[in-house]
């Protein structure tokens, strides 16, 4: 996996808090006066926030993020979420490490895409790192959003606050890479998901 840059404080970090309502038109499910950590958009039903707001969503708009409505999940929602536990084996120091979070298809589900779906996940990071996945090899991954390493928060400016991450000492996809390949899937820094139609 390529190392990255870590820019974040260069783009700001208002993108991290963006607001749960907006002026704009979208209709607002059950919304929270928490700061927003994740935010879906794209192919989603059920949404619980307006478009984007220039003003607001900094980091979002520097990183070249539209839409209209999006699904926004605060550090609450993420934990009343089923978690699962894995162990895999970290590039940055080739030891298991404890990671804990709900999986990626619960927290797509909070947005109304079922698991299943014919669908791309554009992940991206706050340093705009970004890969794509299809939600089919997401699942068959059993990719987590990571929320706490060795039972402890993650935390912003370290591998979170969310860490799209999947136990790549088991799967035969990546389990006889050298470590510091198995990850190129994974972005740590997660606060942005894209669904789109296949």
């Amino acid at each position: 996996m390529n190392k990255r840059n870590f820019v974040a404080a260069s783009v700001g970090l208002a993108g991290l808090w963006t607001a749960t309502t907006s002026s704009h038109a979208a209709p607002p499910a059950k919304t929270s006066a928490s700061p927003a950590l994740l935010t879906i958009s794209g192919a989603i039903t059920q949404p619980n926030r307006g478009a984007l707001d220039a003003t607001i969503d900094q980091m979002m708009g520097k990183h070249g993020i539209q839409f209209d409505k999006a699904h926004a999940l605060d550090a609450a929602a993420l934990q009343r979420m089923p978690a699962v536990t894995i162990k895999p084996t970290l590039e940055y120091d080739s030891k298991p490490h404890t990671l804990k979070g709900p999986l990626l298809t619960t927290v797509l589900a909070a947005a109304g895409v079922t698991a299943g779906s014919p669908v791309q996940l554009v992940l991206r990071a706050v340093d705009g790192y970004n890969v794509t996945i299809s939600m089919a090899d997401a699942q068959a991954y059993r990719m987590i959003v990571a929320t706490h390493i060795d039972g402890q928060p993650m935390a912003l400016g370290g591998l979170g606050p969310q860490w799209a991450v999947y136990d790549a000492d088991v799967l035969p996809a990546f389990k006889d890479k050298p470590v510091k390949e198995r990850f190129g899937l994974c972005p740590w820094g997660l606060y942005h998901i894209e669904v789109k139609k296949a």
